[in-house]
């Protein structure tokens, strides 16, 4: 048998698809699958949307890559578009959400070593996820996904999330604190969703202590919540905000976005991409967030999360096994007193793509945008079933 010529770092379950069209994905042998986890929030407007198909073939037939030794248009297009949605002043285009958060610790950074602080300091959270490059990894709150590659890059400081208090203590004690750098809600730590006033409060502090409010919405961006950015939902503006995923639908492109001091921290030189920004990324952003406002695809994901989420709160709760049923939007969680690994192959089974997260105790789904309302009620159904089935299997089982 000849050895896989891949490197062993993902856990694959064992399905190759073929094609992909709205909600569903095809298999080599001829199988469908709901997709309710959009390739991991990236696919807001499914598989093989008509407007990115457009956008990749037209754009490909003419330009592809310059780099950014040139002028863009596009980019200053899409630039003008996410500045005009977000309230923020300046973008930076990357290839990643590793690579739109290292711009931003870059961002803070510079802004701490403007101040005089000779070794300026990031606070981020427990249980948060923020990349693999090194920078990004450090301030990840995983300790799995950090063994074996320390050293760590220092610089972060770790805090609870959902706890204001505790970065106010953070503050009376460190004066090298110079950004906060939070998602608005943790995808990877299992769909947590913190208290309505949280990013309140934590630009109330950034307010008083001169510090960057820096929000990670790779996975809550372009419309995933319910809103285009999940900070919108606080009527706050932070300071720096990261978005990838759902913003190329399944083409590579990460943006960081900058307002006030922060917009101005970075001058030729201080930072750059070689393919961040390319025509062929930004003319397949530029159709993502058009179609995501014309459409009115962010309205659409707060009621068809509501439909969803009342659907499972109806057919699972008071299970229990079932210990919460959680969402924002399209971002639903359904934890389990439980480990549940194995669902997701159970899932795959009958038809359900998802993901487990939080240690194997949550069943994370992130349904594109464009789901209907048909297919919602089946993945709910479906789902249910599913869960109460193996819950069944699950104590019937005999305990050592």
């Amino acid at each position: 048998m000849p050895q896989q010529p891949l490197m062993n770092t993902y856990k694959r379950l064992s399905v190759s698809f073929e094609r992909g069209e709205g909600c569903w994905l095809y298999d080599t042998d001829g199988n469908k699958y709901l997709d309710a986890l959009s390739g991991i929030a990236v696919c807001g407007l499914g598989h093989s949307h008509p407007a990115v198909t457009t956008a990749i073939c037209e754009q490909a037939s003419q330009l592809i890559h310059t780099s950014n030794l040139y002028n863009i248009p596009l980019q200053e297009q899409l630039a003008a578009r996410l500045t005009n949605i977000s309230g923020m002043d300046k973008v930076f285009f990357s290839n990643s959400g590793a690579e739109a958060n290292e711009a931003a610790i870059k961002i803070a950074r510079k802004f701490g070593h403007a101040k005089g602080i000779e070794k300026p300091s990031i606070i981020v959270m427990e249980s948060s996820f923020h990349g693999r490059t090194m920078a990004t990894l450090s301030a990840t709150g995983n300790r799995a996904v950090q063994a074996g590659f320390e050293p760590l890059v220092s610089g972060f400081v770790r805090a609870p999330f959902n706890d204001a208090e505790a970065i106010r203590a953070i503050a009376a004690n460190n004066k090298n604190i110079v950004a906060i750098l939070v998602e608005p809600i943790l995808g990877e730590g299992g769909v947590l969703i913190p208290a309505d006033d949280y990013l309140a409060q934590l630009r109330s502090i950034c307010d008083d202590n001169d510090w960057l409010l820096m929000l990670d919405e790779v996975q809550t961006g372009n419309g995933r919540t319910g809103r285009y950015f999940a900070y919108q939902h606080s009527y706050i503006i932070p300071d720096v905000v990261t978005t990838a995923k759902g913003l190329g639908n399944g083409f590579p492109i990460g943006a960081c976005l900058a307002k006030g001091r922060a917009a101005t921290t970075f001058t030729p030189g201080a930072h750059g991409s070689t393919f961040g920004g390319s025509p062929l990324a930004c003319a397949v952003g530029l159709a993502v967030t058009d179609t995501i406002m014309n459409e009115n695809l962010c309205d659409r994901a707060a009621s068809l999360g509501k439909r969803i989420l009342d659907g499972f709160k109806e057919q699972l709760e008071g299970m229990n096994y079932v210990k919460e049923i959680r969402g924002k939007g399209l971002m639903i969680a359904i934890e389990l007193n439980e480990a549940g690994t194995e669902l997701a192959i159970l899932a795959k089974v009958k038809g359900i793509l998802l993901n487990i997260t939080g240690s194997g105790h949550v069943i994370r789904l992130l349904p594109p945008l464009v789901m209907t309302d048909t297919e919602a009620d089946l993945l709910v159904n479906t789902l249910s079933k599913l869960i109460k089935i193996y819950a069944a299997d699950e104590r019937s089982k005999p305990r050592s």
